[in-house]
């Protein structure tokens, strides 16, 4: 199963992510998040990676335009729409994205069955809060294409590991504050969702 790390503010947090064993790397273009890092210190940090990371960068109501400038300068390979956007906007989209459920209930789960996509629990700040998703609402549920976010840590992620998830997307459980990932808590988040190790 694979692992994202989304909040990443500063290369340091980047490396000893990757050095863990993540597969992918979340940067929040959301100015409203604490979480929130300017394109161009992204760019930075992207610059200085090892390849073959994914490059993720979290957008809430913007444009596709603005969604498409900000991965080009960011050097995103991808874009995660954290918000309810109209159709147009995935049509009209130039960079490679993924769609986002904030789920309310079970039936949620089943939006864009037929995608790969991100199942966050729903909270009106758009994530990064600790709120998880009731696990029994995935049985029976083909969650083979789901990367579920949404208050995991180290502590509870043996809960969710029965059901065969495409990845799991993790950002304040592996944080000493806000914006400042742990790196213990990274190593042992990835260790249990890999190896089984809690």
């Amino acid at each position: 199963m694979r692992v994202k790390i989304c909040g990443i503010t500063n290369l340091q947090d980047a490396l000893d992510a990757i050095e863990a064993g993540a597969d992918a790397l979340g940067f929040v273009f959301y100015e409203k998040s604490p979480r929130y890092i300017t394109p161009e210190a992204a760019a930075r940090i992207v610059s200085q990676l090892p390849p073959f990371v994914e490059r993720t960068g979290l957008f809430v109501n913007v444009t596709g335009d603005e969604i498409d400038r900000i991965c080009k300068t960011a050097r995103m390979s991808l874009a995660q729409i954290h918000f309810d956007a109209p159709d147009h906007l995935y049509t009209s989209l130039r960079t490679k994205h993924i769609k986002v459920v904030r789920a309310r209930s079970r039936e949620d789960l089943l939006r864009f069955a037929d995608e790969y996509r991100i199942v966050d629990a729903f909270v009106e700040s758009y994530g990064g809060e600790g709120k998880r998703i009731d696990p029994t609402w995935f049985e029976g549920i083909d969650c083979r294409k789901i990367i579920l976010a949404g208050g995991l840590n180290g502590e509870n992620v043996h809960e969710v590991l029965r059901f065969p998830f495409y990845a799991l997307d993790v950002s304040s459980g592996v944080e000493k504050k806000k914006g400042k990932k742990d790196k213990m808590k990274m190593q042992n988040f990835i260790k249990a969702v890999k190896y089984g190790k809690v």
